[in-house]
């Protein structure tokens, strides 16, 4: 990679957050995290990432989707892609499963935890 694209992991499971800065610093990404929808709304403002991992369920059952609507309304980050991950369908025993080819505004929703060869793969894909 020439330019380091910088990733933004936002959840609020601090081992996620580690284990997957060190993978994708590991791959040469520059990773930022946030452990809450409101510092991860902050440090995209201030960083302006290349992609967001974002959690869904974190204070709430649903902050993910709260707070990737915020980004999508903020003027240069509207357009950042964003991969979504939650274990919600495990959680609440859903019968279906989340994907980005639902409408949802998102690049890709992977089930938490993800593999981390699967995580990897889907940031190699769509951070610009």
């Amino acid at each position: 990679m020439k330019d380091k694209k910088r990733v933004l992991l936002i959840d609020d499971d601090r081992d996620f957050l580690q284990s997957n800065k060190q993978l994708l610093e590991a791959e040469g990404f520059e990773v930022h995290t946030a452990n809450t929808g409101a510092s991860g709304i902050a440090k995209a403002k201030a960083i302006r990432p290349n992609l967001i991992v974002l959690d869904v369920m974190m204070e709430s059952e649903r902050e993910g989707f709260a707070v990737n609507s915020e980004l999508r309304g903020t003027p240069g980050l509207e357009d950042v892609p964003v991969i979504m991950l939650s274990g919600i369908n495990e959680k609440l025993d859903l019968p279906y499963r989340f994907d980005s080819e639902r409408g949802w505004p998102c690049v890709a929703f992977i089930e938490k935890p993800p593999l981390p060869e699967e995580l990897l793969a889907k940031v190699k894909e769509h951070a610009a």
